[in-house]
């Protein structure tokens, strides 16, 4: 079948284009800032692996946009066997990453990280959940509830469970919460959640969480207790205020970091990578990074209120809120703000199953925007 130039226009016209020179132009400017806070170790290596993971996340953008997402989530049961599964393998063959939690799998010697696509796939599945509960039952009765909260806890206990990762788990959490207020569940079950929480967080507290969790989630708001010489657990978010008050305007330029280019902050290239873009850029780096994911999350929101599909509506709700707290966790981690759990900056930080991951969650919103569904043939109406 012979492909139309003007086949590759409609295509091109009905993609998100804009939502993908977003991305692009955070993702290319991560790759900058990386070349710059691993020139010390030789940056090539950390380069081409995140060029590789851009490639494959930009194909990975196309092939969702052209897949529609309903005939995904048709086959829910696969994908659930598929979301477990992958955590399920840390069992065995998990080790530990930088931050300690036996979160990731290598194999020849590339380190794949399961929860990053398990977060996708949960979105999916959970839109798909919520959509068909307020169409066909009632959303807020007590047995659908049970059904969306334990699909959740499972995967938060798991992923706890098999790995440690309490910064990962807390993504999913915010996902969950965005997701069911947006899908309409009624608010006196966020009343009893947090009420149910109150009860179980110090439970959780004493009895679930390791001392170097709980020791980075109280690091920023007592380190003269958690770290009283500054060695410790605060010294590399010490550095990484450090490098932020220094880079002042327009900064210190590139590989050019005091900080940056030491080995004070480890996580530079990870972690702390908005550290090293306010040392090196300066404010107006940090602004550069703040506007484009706040463009990327707003076109995220837009196009799921223009979608007329709850299922699709959910769907960028849930990517939206999966990028706004890593956002707001690892900015405020190099703030000195929010605890050190281990987050990437979406699309700046070092790691190639975040980008391709993020890229493939910002196909699936494109698929979206590509294919809005008449009203006749809507699935999941929104009923707003």
């Amino acid at each position: 079948m012979k492909l139309k130039l003007s086949d590759v226009r409609d295509f091109l016209k009905r993609t998100d284009m804009l939502l993908l020179v977003l991305c692009l132009a955070a993702s290319i400017m991560g790759i900058v800032v990386i070349s710059s806070a691993t020139s010390s170790w030789g940056s090539a290596s950390y380069v081409s692996v995140q060029i590789f993971a851009l490639v494959i996340g930009i194909v990975l953008y196309f092939l969702f946009t052209v897949i529609d997402i309903d005939i995904i989530s048709d086959q829910w049961p696969l994908l659930l066997v598929v979301e477990v599964g992958l955590l399920l393998l840390l069992i065995p063959f998990g080790i530990a990453g930088d931050t300690g939690n036996k979160g990731w799998i290598r194999f020849f010697g590339i380190g794949i990280q399961p929860s990053e696509v398990v977060k996708v796939i949960y979105i999916v599945l959970s839109a798909k959940h919520m959509a068909y509960l307020k169409e066909y039952r009632s959303l807020s009765a007590p047995l659908s509830v049970l059904q969306i909260v334990l699909h959740f806890g499972f995967l938060f206990v798991l992923l706890l469970g098999v790995s440690d990762d309490l910064g990962s788990a807390l993504v999913f959490f915010f996902i969950f919460l965005v997701m069911a207020f947006a899908s309409g569940l009624k608010l006196y079950w966020f009343v009893f959640g947090a009420a149910a929480m109150a009860v179980v967080i110090p439970i959780a507290w004493n009895n679930v969480l390791t001392t170097n969790q709980k020791e980075r989630i109280l690091a920023p708001y007592i380190p003269d207790v958690v770290d009283p010489d500054g060695y410790g657990i605060t010294w590399e978010q010490t550095h990484a205020k450090l490098a932020l008050a220094s880079g002042r305007l327009t900064g210190t330029g590139l590989y050019q970091g005091a900080q940056t280019q030491s080995e004070a902050i480890a996580s530079k290239h990870a972690d702390y990578i908005f550290a090293a873009i306010g040392e090196e850029l300066g404010m107006i780096g940090c602004l550069v990074v703040v506007v484009l994911l706040t463009a990327i999350i707003v076109r995220c929101v837009v196009v799921g209120l223009r979608s007329n599909s709850t299922m699709g509506m959910l769907i960028c709700f849930g990517v939206a809120a999966m990028i706004t707290f890593q956002m707001f966790e690892n900015i405020g981690m190099c703030l000195g703000l929010t605890p050190v759990i281990g987050l990437t900056l979406p699309f700046f930080s070092y790691g190639g199953s975040s980008l391709f991951s993020t890229f493939a969650a910002m196909g699936i919103v494109s698929g979206i925007h590509f294919r809005p569904k008449p009203a006749q043939f809507r699935s999941y109406n929104t009923g707003y």
